[in-house]
């Protein structure tokens, strides 16, 4: 039988998941796309610029795809030497043109070696069966080619305790797989179940008022605590709860009374 929690988060899920939420958030940005690896290219890059203002996001994100003539897999197949150029003069926050440069020329020589973003993240679960494997090991491919130290802390990483929430959040778009929801569900090579929750400022501020979570650090080990709540309500797919968790923050100002 459901608590009275579960049912709260299961109502806004079912509120907050629709395609109607799609215009103002950043998932707008792969959702331009039907093909798989032009997804999961948007989706990525669109991740790791989500911090700030949702509307700047947007507005930057599209920047990008538009220098990629709004065809991502196709550039990285296709361009030049010369067309990475533009992406040095990208700026949002502390992801300057050189961390730009970089994301886009390293994107650019996996796609063109074979590799594809879910192989990447996918290999690194099958040998350990965690997240956290998953995105150490795709950041430790990532990282193999030479690039400044700075751009390094625009993928982070779990086995120095970071949160990763611009990445769970990549990997929750691409892999729960709910056709009415806004995620995308194209990769098969990881289960939702493995999936750990997003942990931001509203997810994170909304789980402790509801004693979903007691660790005041936003870190790694609070993601996992977070997670395992969540998986007591739905062992499957705990990770559809960040979407009701995060609206009720967002969208609603939750606040308990």
């Amino acid at each position: 039988m459901k608590t009275e929690l579960q049912q709260l988060l299961d109502e806004k899920y079912e509120q907050y998941s629709g395609k109607i939420f799609i215009e103002n958030d950043p998932i707008t940005i792969p959702h331009q796309f039907g093909f798989k690896q032009d997804i999961e290219i948007a989706g990525f890059l669109t991740a790791t610029i989500a911090w700030g203002q949702r509307k700047t996001i947007i507005r930057n994100a599209n920047k990008l795809m538009e220098w990629m003539n709004f065809a991502p897999y196709d550039f990285m197949m296709n361009s030049k030497e010369a067309d990475l150029e533009v992406f040095k003069s990208f700026v949002h926050r502390t992801f300057q043109g050189e961390d730009c440069h970089f994301f886009i020329r390293r994107l650019r020589y996996l796609y063109k070696s074979g590799a594809t973003l879910e192989n990447l993240f996918g290999e690194g679960y099958k040998h350990h069966q965690s997240m956290a494997a998953a995105i150490t090991h795709f950041r430790e491919k990532f990282l193999m080619q030479p690039h400044l130290v700075r751009s390094e802390k625009h993928i982070s990483n779990p086995a120095k305790n970071a949160a990763a929430k611009r990445l769970n959040m990549f990997l929750r778009w691409m892999i729960r797989n709910d056709p009415t929801s806004v995620d995308f569900g194209v990769w098969g090579t990881i289960p939702a179940s493995a999936l750990m929750c997003p942990l931001d400022v509203h997810t994170a501020s909304v789980s402790r008022q509801l004693g979903l979570l007691t660790r005041k650090q936003n870190d790694w080990k609070a993601v996992e605590l977070l997670t395992q709540q969540l998986r007591a309500f739905d062992r499957e797919d705990p990770v559809k709860y960040d979407i009701a968790l995060f609206a009720l923050g967002a969208f609603e100002g939750f606040q308990l009374r």
